[in-house]
Formats: C-alpha cells, sequence, structure tokens
C-alpha cells in the first residue's frame, strides 16, 4: 500500500519503488497541503497527506528527479505492478487507489481537483476496478514461473489492510482489528464516508463496495514502528541472534514490573502517524540509568509502542467508535506479555487471530467470491478463528495510564527540540 513504481513509455521500469516508509518526500506534504488547503484535502481524500504516500512521491520526482518524471508513462501501485506482469493489463482498483491520495474517496474515482493541483495527466494513472473484479487471465510467460497452468483467472484484490480485514472476520465496527506488525494500524470498517478533520486518521476504501450490507470503507489510525522498533532493539543495540530471539526478549521483560523500572520510550524511529502525524518525531528513552538493564530496554520499548497504538485509538473513540474487543495479529501477537499489555492499556479484552498471515487469507476470500464461490462476508466471518480473549486488569491499567500521562508530556516538553529534518530518509 502506498508504493509508487514508474513505468516509461514501453512499460519499463524507471527506477526502484518506492514504498510507505520512505521520508524524502517531508517538504513536498507540507507544500500539497497548503496548496490544496488542509481541510480541502482530508475532505476529498479522506485522509491527511503524509510521506511515502503517492501524491507526495510524484511531487517529488517532479521536482527532484524531473528527468526521470519526464520519461514517465504510467504511474502504478506494486500489486498493480505485479498483476501487470501476471495478465498484461493495466488496471488498479479502489481500495489502494484510496492510499495514494489522489481518490476522491466518497466518489471512488480520481479526484480532478488534486490531478491538477500536482500537474499530473489523467492518462498516466491506471482505470480503476472493483477488488472482486477478474483483472485477467494468467499470461503463459507469468504462468510458468510461478509454476501454474496459464489462462486461469486472476482477481483484482485489494490493499494489505483492506484483505487484512476480510481475513481476520471482521465486517462490523464491533470488532477492532490491532495489527503489532513492521508499522502497528488500528482498523475499523465503516458503513459511511466518515473524516477527521484534524487528520489523525485515515479513511480509506475497503475491499468491499458500499450497500446496504457491506462497509464500503474502513478508518485506520497507524503508528509507523511498532515491531520494528523491537527490531531495531535487537539488531542495533543487542545483536540478537537466533530464530528465538524475540521470545528470550520478551522472557527477559517480563521480569520487569509495569513502568520498566522508570525507563520511557517513545517509538519514533521513522516520525509518526497517528495522532500526530509528525515526520520530525523521534524516537527516545527517557530516564535511563546507569542501573538499567536489558529487559528494562526490551520492557520500555514495548511499552512506548503500545502507548503509541492507544494514543491512535483515541483518534477513532474520538470519531464515535467503541468496538467490544480487540483482535490481536501479526508478529507482535505471539507474545503472551504484549497481548495483556494491550488488554490492559486499552481496557478491552483481547483475542489473537489464529491465522498470522490475515491479509493473505483476505485475498484467497476475494479469489474465491470474485469466481462466485461464496459470499465474502459470510466466508469472511465463517473462515476467521481466534484464540481464547486475555481480559484487562484494571488495576494494572490505572499503573499504565499513569505512565502514558508522563509519555504524552513528555513529547509535548520536547517536540519543538526535533531537528527539522528527515534521519530515516532513503535513497
Amino acid at each position: 500500500m502506498h508504493g509508487t513504481v514508474l513505468l516509461d513509455q514501453g512499460n519499463r521500469l524507471l527506477h526502484p519503488a518506492v514504498i510507505w516508509p520512505d521520508q524524502r518526500s517531508s517538504w513536498q506534504v507540507e507544500e500539497l497541503t497548503q496548496l490544496v488547503g488542509r481541510v480541502r484535502l482530508i475532505e476529498v481524500t479522506g485522509s491527511s497527506l503524509a510521506t511515502g504516500f503517492q501524491a507526495a512521491t510524484i511531487r517529488w520526482f517532479q521536482q527532484e528527479e524531473s528527468e526521470i518524471w519526464d520519461q514517465v508513462h504510467r504511474v502504478l501501485l506494486p500489486k498493480d505492478y505485479l498483476r501487470w506482469r501476471m495478465t498484461g493489463v493495466i488496471a488498479s482498483e479502489t481500495s489502494d487507489c484510496a492510499g495514494t491520495l489522489l481518490l476522491d474517496g466518497q466518489n471512488r474515482e480520481w479526484s480532478q481537483l488534486l490531478l491538477n493541483e500536482l500537474q499530473i495527466e489523467p492518462r498516466i494513472l491506471p482505470p480503476i476496478q472493483p477488488s472482486l473484479s477478474v483483472a485477467g487471465w494468467l499470461q503463459p510467460e507469468a504462468a510458468a514461473e510461478m509454476g501454474l497452468p496459464s489462462g486461469i483467472s486472476v482477481i483484482t484484490g485489494a490493499a494489505d489492510t483492506a484483505s487484512s480485514l476480510l481475513g481476520a472476520g471482521i465486517t462490523s465496527p464491533k470488532n477492532l482489528l490491532l495489527t503489532i506488525s513492521t508499522g502497528g494500524q488500528l482498523v475499523l470498517p465503516a458503513s459511511e464516508f466518515t473524516v477527521d478533520k484534524r487528520g489523525r486518521m485515515h479513511t480509506f476504501c475497503s475491499a468491499l463496495e458500499p450497500n446496504s450490507c457491506q462497509a464500503g470503507w474502513y478508518l485506520m489510525s497507524a503508528t509507523l514502528s511498532a515491531g520494528q522498533s523491537l527490531r531495531w532493539l535487537r539488531d542495533n543495540v543487542f545483536t540478537m541472534e537466533g530464530e528465538k530471539a524475540y521470545q528470550r526478549m520478551t522472557a527477559l521483560a517480563e521480569r520487569v514490573p509495569i513502568g520498566a523500572n522508570g525507563l520511557i520510550f517513545w517509538p519514533y524511529l521513522l516520525g509518526e502517524r497517528s495522532p500526530l502525524m509528525d515526520p520530525h518525531a523521534r524516537g527516545m528513552f527517557v530516564g535511563l540509568t546507569i542501573r538499567h538493564k536489558r529487559a528494562d530496554l526490551i520492557r520500555s520499548v514495548m511499552e512506548g509502542v503500545t502507548f503509541s497504538l492507544y494514543e491512535a485509538y483515541l483518534v477513532l473513540v474520538e470519531a464515535g467508535i467503541q468496538p467490544e474487543r480487540i483482535i490481536l495479529a501479526g508478529g507482535g501477537a505471539r507474545s503472551r506479555l504484549w497481548q495483556q499489555m494491550v488488554a490492559d492499556v486499552f481496557g478491552l479484552p483481547v483475542a489473537k487471530l489464529r491465522v498470522e498471515e490475515q491479509s493473505a487469507l483476505g485475498a484467497a476470500l476475494m479469489a474465491g467470491a470474485g469466481m462466485g464461490l461464496f459470499d465474502i462476508t459470510e466466508a469472511s466471518q465463517r473462515w476467521a478463528a481466534y484464540d481464547a480473549p486475555t481480559d484487562p486488569d484494571f488495576t494494572d491499567r490505572e499503573k499504565y495510564l499513569g505512565i502514558l500521562t508522563l509519555f504524552r508530556s513528555i513529547y509535548r516538553n520536547y517536540k519543538g527540540e526535533m531537528p527539522n529534518r528527515s534521519a530515516a530518509q532513503q535513497e
């Protein structure tokens, strides 16, 4: 989702794909937001603009790599490129297009307003089709490489987050999908195009077409460095190796009391999305002393990520969302400590999704539904399976909320000191 693939007139790649964590376009985000108007941009697209989104990346190429941009004949999202390699058909679909910040989210079509502002010719963008439509048929060359028969149908598919909702069996706002992977996402289906004019959450099109029984949109808050923060600690601080490195780390963290012995971690290693929408935010350990050990650092990273996720969740609560439980997914869901931490901080029961690759399961569901084998909503709910819920400990929740107050105040006090540049810029 959000990636940008540039092709020339012969459909040859002009540049490596620029993907979502890339922050080179921070200046273009500010420029385009001012050009269109922050509130107007959100009203049209459902989201404020962020680095890594296709609109900002296109603007960066126009200004910083004009010799490449002058050769561009097509702009695709990554899965559009893969689908073209499979079928020979150039196209995109609604849920992924919503994340470009070039789509009119209410009307589910390219926004002429935004194309005009970015001076993008409509011809370079692909036609949009439904997620469950037949995109084309597997061509012989791709079939040979994939070990599949040529001529089989290829269903259009959806963005990973939209697909993830289906794979998790979440088709109503009673369940909140919380994913702790490289980044962290909090996602809820929505039957109406509802936006946060302060731009702290995203409203994107779902894989389903809006009608009386399907939620055509979803609301999403996101934090950029969730599991990535723990990986950074593992690889760049501890250099722990082996398949069970994360298990060893969380086992150490379990020995540490809530609050990590006074150590607080900001997980803003790539800037931050919801609710800060601040590409210049930076990570930080606060309260570090000579007495702190590895276990304290691990615990503080896990708590900092959970606090950041909870801050993102509160934006959804302000929009009137009150889910009854959390479905926890991603690599972080494997940790019993993290499950309990999420339950305690959020004050909601947490059920771990048994299928770890729920986006892939969602894609399988779309393939079957696209071929007419079953109803997508019914099958999504029937295929999903969860572990027994982890209930919150409200005594521990009070302890966490006290630390959360300090977590927030530190950011307010230090945000003006953050360097106005992207240390995580990718070349």
